[in-house]
């Protein structure tokens, strides 16, 4: 049976706008600290090229969710 792999996603896909440097800083810290896991992508559009941390869906799920739990706005 072939294990499914993690859906990865950057910031912007999950928040549905730019995260900013020092949320992005955050949210790294925080998962390089839990060990997750982290890809990396390069992008160009417009607004912002160069490269972008992808992270699984279930970490930000949780991650935003503790925030919000924690009574801070997302």
């Amino acid at each position: 049976m072939e294990t499914q792999k993690p859906y990865m996603m950057s910031l912007y896909e999950y928040l549905g706008r730019a995260a900013g440097s020092e949320l992005g800083k955050e949210v790294a810290e925080v998962a390089v600290r839990l060990r997750e896991t982290i890809q990396e992508q390069e992008i160009s559009n417009p607004k912002y090229t160069g490269k972008i941390k992808l992270y699984r869906r279930e970490f930000l799920d949780e991650y935003f969710g503790k925030k919000i739990y924690d009574g801070e706005q997302k």
